[in-house]
């Protein structure tokens, strides 16, 4: 074979379905992105081998780093069914963040994984201007991540994320503390919505309804259904930090993700207590009376599964309730008083009234 014939034969990665330039022009297209979540400890450049942050930059005398990850689940097939691509990466940082800040944590960095069969950088662009946004409201800088194209993994105009933040917290603030105990009060902060838990049983909700993602949606009827399901999970970070520097009176958090109420509360509680929550008390946004009666879900299924209008549980001393009540309302947060912390006699958490759904 002469040259000129394996030259003319021979395949190349983009051949193969890999475009390296297109990925290069993506990484320049978001430095100014990434260069806005700057904060003590981090430049927030990228196009390194890895991500730097200066511990030494940050005054903690004895601290502890916490790490967490998680991605946005089928809120994913939303996003990609109606070509919306703005929020979801504030959905991203919010589902790691959100559970950094139960443990008393400030989120200092964050890194993200986007995985996809053919690169599109201009959406991608945007999926990535949603987490740098994201790491703003969360005060964590965005401090490098991954862009994988991999033809034959995904369908045509799929992609997935996954998310990974660490935070730092002085050892002694640590949470959950260990002496929550009988006569403790339950605060729940508002939801902006279905955030990015259940949305397997959304979509199938959805398409049992008969509506398109482009029709009104029901509980929101000057809002597309799909725009109205892709309300960016709220990141309480903030808030929650000023409520902890403000008062000692947070003794644990439960960032209410799958698992709904149910599955969450328990995670903060000693084995000998429990924990009384009054559902007349919340009030549900219409979007899950939506959900629970065109699916014909159950009550015990709404609150395993969804938020029900409830992101954040804090268990707080009756004495602290006051200044971190006014401290989170303050910051902007919706308070609800939800119930109290009582001996356990049987299940973790024990349920009063009913959903307003």
């Amino acid at each position: 074979m002469s040259e000129h014939a394996a030259a003319k034969n021979g395949l190349s990665y983009a051949d193969a379905g890999v475009d390296i330039d297109a990925g290069n022009r993506l990484v320049e297209m978001i430095k100014p992105l990434v260069r806005a979540t700057r904060r003590p400890g981090a430049d927030a450049e990228i196009g390194g081998f890895g991500g730097v942050f200066d511990l030494a930059r940050l005054g903690y005398r004895d601290p502890l780093l916490v790490a967490a990850n998680d991605g946005v689940g089928t809120k994913l097939r939303v996003a990609i069914e109606t070509g919306l691509h703005a929020t979801v990466g504030i959905d991203l940082v919010a589902m790691c963040v959100n559970d950094l800040v139960v443990q008393g944590a400030e989120p200092l960095f964050f890194l993200d994984y986007f995985a996809t069969g053919k690169l599109a950088p201009e959406e991608a662009a945007t999926v990535i201007g949603g987490i740098a946004e994201g790491c703003r409201q969360a005060g964590a800088a965005l401090i490098g991540g991954e862009t994988a194209e991999m033809p034959g993994m995904y369908a045509e105009g799929d992609y997935d994320l996954a998310g990974f933040a660490v935070g730092i917290v002085e050892r002694t603030r640590l949470l959950p503390r260990g002496d929550v105990a009988e006569g403790d009060v339950l605060l729940g902060l508002a939801s902006s919505g279905v955030h990015s838990n259940g949305f397997s049983l959304v979509r199938r909700i959805v398409a049992a309804s008969g509506l398109a993602y482009e029709d009104a949606a029901p509980f929101a009827p000057e809002t597309p259904l799909g725009a109205a399901l892709l309300a960016p999970t709220r990141i309480y970070v903030k808030p929650l930090l000023a409520a902890l520097a403000g008062s000692d009176g947070i003794k644990a958090m439960a960032h209410i993700t799958g698992g709904g109420f149910v599955d969450n509360i328990p995670r903060v509680l000693p084995d000998a207590v429990a924990a009384t929550v009054d559902l007349d008390r919340i009030a549900v946004p219409p979007v899950f009376g939506w959900l629970a009666r065109a699916g014909g879900v159950a009550e015990r299924e709404m609150l395993r599964t969804f938020n029900c209008g409830i992101g954040m549980v804090l268990v707080v001393d009756p004495a602290g309730e006051a200044a971190v009540t006014e401290a989170l309302v303050g910051a902007g947060e919706t308070v609800t008083p939800l119930g109290r912390i009582v001996p356990r006699t049987g299940e973790p958490v024990v349920f009063t009234g009913a959903l307003a759904l």
